[in-house]
């Protein structure tokens, strides 16, 4: 059975996304991850829209690639003007990739109403445009745009467009759902038909405007489609594209269609997880195989079940995909989950110890008063330490007090804190400015313990939550605070709730210097 190729156009169509774009530096690096996950073609962009799409170009040649070829994007020629002269057909030969994607139009409501030509001159742009790239590139790819709305409102004539791209001898033939509106068991009989009517390779491109653009890529590959386009993590105008991290793993796992490594597989999540950041974006912790909630279990059954055996509650074993099994705590946990973490903390705790029913007691108190430990475990290691008497006393503090002044109407309010810290037999008295309350508090505590511990300088804050609790109290209610700190090895989150927000941050901010101590002394 031939392997499935893929092509990623993360860097050209998922940059269309609201909020999502990239520089040259992060596109090249980009595409070093794709390259080394194991992805067949890379398009670049369209070089005839914009100088950075130039600049990739340009740079990418200067990248030795393990596998990946580099495509470039454009469409098919303009009306009215030869291949040879049309500036958009000679800038993709001018790019020098190792492969060409143009789109033409499938669609006749598209031909009368956008491109305003007749039915029989858009056959001609597609055949002469794709001719004459291969003539002049090694590998030409033709995305038939629009073409199952195309197929739908107008069938000959959609099938005559792909015969046109044939007899240009093209390498592949992509069916694009440029709409996303096509329904798994539309695009099945479609497909069907199109195979009786072409012989060439075909490719399937789809949107997920219907939140079917994985389910439509899988569907497609099941009725003979060799090529599948997508984007990391389904980014993509509008509601996105086909997201590669899922079907990836669901073609490899699930169909036993060959297109990566078991070695590429396992990036697949480091790869995800990359990108977001690159394009400066919060991962989505619920997206299927690669996500932090994907592998995720909070109800006491069902950790008890996935310690005896996994695949009860888990459809892959999430190592092969470079994700693992993760046990939340929360008020619907059991005695399994405290046992679970306790082991993944590397904390000695036994099932019929009393301290486990009352670690399990304290938490549900905890969070029935506001608490919430699933994105704070850092506070529930140190929760768990305190109950069991093993947590060091590396500092208390003595007091604190938080002072926000405007002196002027038109001026930002002043925020100043000042703490007493206890370290040993010492005590240290000193105060810290800050952008807001929370920033002048957090920059004093850390003032006041660095000069005792120096390794609290590399703590950074990366994220800081609020939420108000439903408390019915308007501005009196009860606040929780999350929040993520790191270091340059890791991650942690902690929690603070008060009816107080100034109190609230303070306990999470303690909890994370008390975990950086905690976790520099064990190594």
């Amino acid at each position: 059975m031939n392997q499935i190729k893929l092509y990623d156009t993360t860097l050209r169509d998922g940059t269309q996304a609201e909020d999502v774009s990239f520089l040259v530096a992060d596109k090249i690096r980009i595409a070093q991850l794709l390259d080394d996950l194991g992805i067949h073609y890379i398009e670049g962009g369209w070089p005839g829209s914009n100088p950075k799409d130039i600049a990739f170009f340009k740079d990418i040649k200067k990248v030795t690639l393990k596998q990946a070829k580099i495509a470039a994007f454009g469409s098919t020629r303009r009306a009215k003007t030869t291949p040879d002269k049309d500036n958009n057909i000679r800038t993709l030969i001018q790019a020098e990739p190792d492969a060409v994607t143009i789109f033409g139009k499938t669609w006749d409501f598209h031909v009368h109403e956008a491109l305003r030509i007749s039915l029989e001159e858009n056959l001609e742009l597609i055949y002469d445009s794709l001719a004459y790239l291969k003539q002049n590139v090694g590998e030409v790819i033709y995305d038939a745009e629009h073409f199952f709305d195309g197929y739908k409102a107008n069938p000959e004539y959609a099938l005559k467009t792909l015969k046109a791209a044939q007899q240009a001898d093209v390498d592949c033939i992509v069916l694009c759902d440029t709409n996303g509106g096509t329904l798994p068991h539309e695009l099945q009989a479609i497909i069907e038909q199109v195979k009786l009517a072409v012989s060439t390779p075909l490719g399937i491109h789809t949107h997920n405007d219907s939140e079917c653009a994985v389910a439509n890529s899988l569907t497609a590959v099941a009725h003979g489609i060799v090529h599948v386009q997508g984007t990391i993590n389904g980014f993509g105008e509008r509601c996105g594209n086909a997201n590669l991290c899922s079907i990836i793993p669901s073609l490899q796992l699930k169909m036993g269609r060959a297109c990566v490594d078991e070695k590429q597989l396992k990036r697949l999540r480091q790869v995800s997880r990359t990108i977001y950041e690159l394009a400066n974006l919060v991962p989505n912790k619920h997206m299927a195989y690669v996500g932090n909630s994907a592998f995720a279990h909070k109800g006491g059954v069902h950790v008890s079940a996935i310690q005896r055996h996994p695949e009860t509650y888990e459809h892959i074993r999430p190592e092969l995909v470079g994700n693992c099994t993760r046990v939340l705590v929360s008020d619907l946990s059991g005695r399994s989950n405290i046992l679970a973490k306790a082991e993944e903390f590397n904390i000695n705790l036994d099932s019929k110890d009393p301290v486990t029913l009352e670690i399990l007691e304290n938490i549900k108190d905890l969070e029935n008063k506001g608490f919430q430990f699933e994105g704070a475990e850092a506070s529930f290691e140190l929760l768990m330490r305190r109950a069991l008497g093993t947590l060091r006393n590396f500092f208390s503090v003595i007091g604190f007090r938080v002072i926000d002044s405007k002196r002027h109407e038109d001026e930002k309010p002043v925020s100043e804190a000042t703490v007493q810290v206890k370290v040993g037999g010492r005590i240290e008295h000193t105060a810290a400015e800050g952008s807001g309350p929370v920033n002048a508090l957090d920059n004093a505590l850390r003032k006041a313990l660095e000069n005792f511990y120096p390794r609290l300088r590399e703590i950074r804050l990366l994220d800081y939550k609020v939420r108000v609790l439903p408390a019915g109290k308007g501005t009196a209610s009860v606040t929780r605070v999350l929040i993520e700190s790191g270091d340059k090895d890791s991650r942690w989150g902690t929690v603070g709730v008060s009816d107080n927000i100034i109190d609230a941050s303070y306990h999470a901010l303690i909890d994370a210097l008390l975990y950086k101590l905690i976790k520099d002394q064990e190594g």
